[in-house]
């Protein structure tokens, strides 16, 4: 195969990525329906994913493609041998295919550094607000 050949190979493979829909991005997620541009989506851009996989609600979602998550999880108090009960607001890049919105569940998963705050992207609405 000569370099034009394999040239035009390519392109056709990058449309049918796109023409295909989602990317597999190696979680048990259901991909998004919709098809976005984004390049900071792990379904139709180049973001992969990798480390920690969490659930929370979304609290806000009004800055640009970005959402803020809260997260429940239990502590351990050794001396008391308890478990306390805490929280954590996550920024999560929120993509244009999936659109969470405040009061959504939603399952985020860890990425590289999108900004100074933002290492967490959504992949999955769980249930939507009503």
């Amino acid at each position: 195969m000569n370099e034009s050949e394999r040239e035009r190979s390519e392109i056709i493979k990058k449309e049918g990525d796109s023409m295909r829909g989602a990317r597999d991005i190696g979680i048990e997620v259901n991909p998004p329906k919709e098809v976005c541009d984004d390049k900071n989506c792990p379904f139709h851009g180049e973001l992969p994913v990798r480390g920690q996989i969490l659930e929370g609600v979304v609290v806000s979602d009004k800055m640009q493609k970005t959402v803020v998550v809260e997260h429940y999880y239990l502590k351990k108090i050794r001396k008391y041998m308890r478990y306390e009960k805490r929280k954590s607001k996550i920024h999560a890049h929120n993509p244009p295919c999936i659109a969470a919105k405040k009061g959504d569940v939603v399952k985020i998963a860890e990425c590289r550094p999108l900004s100074k705050t933002k290492s967490f992207v959504v992949v999955e609405v769980l249930r939507r607000a009503s």
